[in-house]
């Protein structure tokens, strides 16, 4: 789990320091900076997965051992704050915090500097509990240089430093496949974090793409824009205590109505997804679009493989507002019984009328400034008078009618 996370000079975020929790929301006007936030997520994602600055940035092709990456929204040319001036320095820092695992609370801190232009690596450190594991810099102190200087810290200053590694990919990864003269300890320290890191699923879900019958008949994950829907479905029907309470979701999405849930094949077999409603079956292509995506969303807690980090697009899409507290409801709920990080974005004040008091502090409020274009985002126990406020007014209120747009 990531507990806390600063990024600097991403796209539109100039500084963003963020404590982080369980159910994390984002909320504000569109072009806010909610986006770029979760794309800096998904940089991270990429780094946990060993692909190179420029492959995160710009894509990589599906190979014999990865599936096909897109890239980061608008690629490396887009990655670094511009801001109204037009141009900004060429290198983004993300930092990020957590924890290795859910019951041992020792932490680890990766801070990691970047030019996406260039397709290198500047700055790498990694640090897990008190220790820094590496420390990491161009050979030589030359910015062009295609090596890194790596220094170990495990037995103490003036250890021989690591062989030189390849400036074009995050140490991390580099370490995580081991190699000569690395440390079996520092080789597992750095496979774990990665595995944290690359261990997220993003879902910008396509009600087109739900209605399609899939490829396959069992995946153990749903693709980002829902691909492969109905199998995952199919896969979850197949056991019955998973089926059971993925049904239960259904039904107080539509009570009285949902009988079963399950998938019709088509001529060769493949699954389509349907419920069934008063003994009849109905399939994806005719149930509207905010039960598709809602059907998805529950879904992907009861797959077999469940992330540790989750960010969805819009939740509210197509979903009735007097349906929006089950929605939310769902997330809590499942992010904690999955011990997945769930980070999702909203325009509708009506799914924070259903947040506690103690998830203020990790419900963001996103705002760009006209006149540098640079994102703030901070949590709203952060916001001044916020919690004041909140005690005379509903937070959807506040939201609606401007109050969070005004506040200092």
């Amino acid at each position: 789990m990531l507990d806390r996370i600063v990024i600097d000079n991403f796209k539109s975020l100039r500084h963003v320091d963020l404590p982080l929790g369980r159910l994390n929301l984002l909320i504000g006007a569109n072009a806010s900076g909610k986006s770029n936030f979760l794309d800096a997520l998904r940089v991270l994602q990429g780094i946990g997965n060993g692909f190179t600055v420029g492959e995160i940035f710009d894509g990589k092709p599906k190979s014999a051992t990865s599936a096909v990456w897109d890239g980061i929204r608008g690629g490396s040319a887009s990655a670094c704050f511009a801001g109204s001036a037009g141009s900004g320095p060429d290198e983004v820092t993300i930092e990020v915090h957590g924890r290795l695992t859910a019951s041992v609370s020792q932490t680890w801190e990766l801070q990691i500097a970047f030019s996406p232009t260039a397709g290198r690596v500047t700055r790498e450190r990694l640090r897990v509990g008190p220790n820094t594991v590496y420390d990491a810099a161009p050979a030589g102190n030359l910015p062009d240089s295609p090596i890194l200087s790596v220094c170990s810290y495990s037995e103490g200053p003036g250890r021989p430093p690591y062989p030189p590694l390849e400036s074009a990919r995050p140490v991390i990864g580099q370490l995580a496949s081991g190699g000569p003269y690395v440390p079996p300890d520092h080789v597992e320290m750095a496979a774990e974090v990665a595995v944290l890191l690359a261990n997220a699923q993003r879902l910008d879900l396509f009600p087109s793409v739900l209605r399609e019958y899939s490829r396959s008949l069992h995946i153990r994950r749903l693709g980002d824009h829902g691909e492969d829907f109905a199998a995952l479905v199919q896969t979850i029907c197949q056991d019955p205590a998973a089926k059971d309470a993925y049904l239960s979701w259904l039904r107080q999405l539509r009570p009285e109505e949902v009988d079963d849930v399950g998938t019709l094949k088509g001529a060769v077999g493949e699954p389509l997804f349907m419920l069934r409603e008063n003994d009849v079956d109905f399939p994806a292509p005719v149930l509207s679009d905010g039960t598709l995506r809602f059907a998805a969303i529950a879904a992907v807690f009861f797959q077999p493989d469940v992330p540790g980090l989750m960010t969805i697009e819009e939740i509210e899409n197509g979903i009735h507002a007097n349906r929006l507290r089950l929605l939310v409801e769902l997330l809590r709920s499942q992010a904690e019984v999955n011990e997945t990080q769930v980070f999702a974005t909203t325009h509708s004040p009506t799914a924070l009328a259903w947040i506690e008091e103690e998830e203020y502090r990790t419900t963001f409020f996103c705002k760009r400034d006209e006149s540098t274009g640079a994102s703030t985002i901070r949590s709203l126990a952060d916001v001044p008078h916020f919690q004041d406020a909140a005690r005379n007014h509903p937070v959807a209120e506040l939201l609606a009618e401007g109050w969070l747009e005004a506040a200092p």
